[in-house]
């Protein structure tokens, strides 16, 4: 399933949310494409650099955030740039400014943090060498809080060629299920790396922005869009 809107129109320019989507096309045009196997080996995060069984071009301390602005491909960043710019805008919208920015990276670190202990427990050694890049860790987190904050937006979503409208706590559910069995799938099949695809990463940080958005909801200190929803989907 494919999103192409989630019809909800933020209260504000959200100016992080575009921020962080130019500096992604930045990186993969102007970094990764001109050298992008030498680039990508450099710049992505190696989970056996945490357990000191290998060194990485970079320590680990500094790789699990730079590989978040790293992709492997064209249809790698633009999957997930359509993404966060569907969801990421009214998160936004909810956290404000700096707090957005603050959960977008601690989202990032915590799914990084997820992947790299499933693999360095269950895992082989080799899988501990692979390289874990992309921002899909840090939007799986937006994806969670978006659950929380408007689960009864109307994602408009191409099902195969047609366009439907789904709840969104259908649409987020069904993605964080896929994510869940890819996951556990690739525990037996693949020694943990999932067939190439983090998904322990996309289900950490998916929990991590539910957990987040759940707590802050509870305190009174988020403003999600909730009349206006009120009123377009009742």
């Amino acid at each position: 399933m494919l999103p192409l809107s989630d019809g909800i129109s933020s209260r504000r320019f959200p100016i992080v949310n575009v921020a962080i989507i130019l500096a992604n096309f930045c990186v993969w045009i102007f970094y990764e494409l001109p050298h992008l196997g030498s680039f990508v080996y450099h710049a992505s995060f190696y989970p056996c650099t945490v357990s000191g069984a290998c060194h990485g071009p970079e320590p680990w301390e500094l790789s699990w955030f730079t590989a978040m602005f790293m992709h492997g491909s064209w249809d790698h960043i633009l999957g997930n740039m359509l993404f966060l710019a569907i969801f990421g805008k009214n998160v936004e919208d909810a956290f404000g400014h700096l707090r957005y920015l603050a959960f977008y990276i601690v989202g990032g670190f915590v799914a990084c943090a997820t992947q790299t202990a499933v693999t360095l427990i269950a895992g082989s050694a080799s899988a501990a060498m692979v390289p874990v890049l992309g921002a899909s860790g840090a939007i799986a987190a937006v994806l969670g809080a978006y659950f929380v904050l408007y689960p009864n937006s109307r994602v408009l979503t191409l099902v195969l060629v047609f366009p439907v409208r789904i709840p969104a706590w259908v649409f987020l559910g069904l993605w964080f299920l896929y994510q869940l069995v890819e996951a556990n799938f690739g525990l037996v099949s693949a020694s943990a790396n999932g067939g190439g695809v983090a998904f322990f990463a996309h289900v950490g940080g998916f929990l991590f922005g539910v957990i987040v958005a759940s707590g802050l909801g509870r305190a009174g200190t988020l403003v999600p869009q909730g009349r206006r929803l009120r009123s377009e989907f009742a």
